[in-house]
């Protein structure tokens, strides 16, 4: 059997398999987060922006059906229009960092509550010949 490899789907969005984490930024000026990295600070314009890891778990700030395919570019999914089928996204507030927008999966919207306790998942996007391509998503905590 043949071995699938697994890589991001961005470089520099999130570390796995070991110890998964979002990748993120910290003003060392005014301690502002940000996710993805960057290297200037959008609340007071430093340049002294630290590599961070950012939480695993956060709440449930909002969420909603993405209920039609994303436009491509930026979107790379490999549906197509007659294929594709709705899915949950939301915002996670990770506690004292930042909200992150991502999928939400191992769950139904009838299961879905704001304040919701949530954990980071490292979930397949797409498949490219024997690569998988993985990406970062919500799933309600255990």
């Amino acid at each position: 059997m043949a071995t699938v490899q697994q890589v991001p789907l961005a470089e520099g969005l999130f570390s796995f398999p070991d110890d998964p984490h979002l990748l993120g930024s910290r003003c060392s000026q005014c301690g502002v987060h940000t996710f993805p990295r960057q290297e200037d600070c959008p609340r007071c314009s430093a340049t002294a922006m630290e590599p961070v890891e950012l939480a695993t778990t956060g709440t449930l700030w909002t969420w909603t059906t993405q209920a039609f395919r994303p436009k491509t570019p930026p979107y790379l999914g490999p549906e197509s229009d007659a294929d594709f089928s709705p899915y949950l996204i939301g915002y996670v507030e990770l506690p004292g960092q930042v909200k992150v927008e991502g999928r939400l999966v191992e769950t139904t919207a009838d299961q879905l509550t704001i304040g919701q306790q949530m954990e980071l998942a490292i979930v397949p996007f797409r498949q490219d010949g024997d690569t998988e391509v993985v990406t970062f998503a919500f799933r309600p905590c255990a």
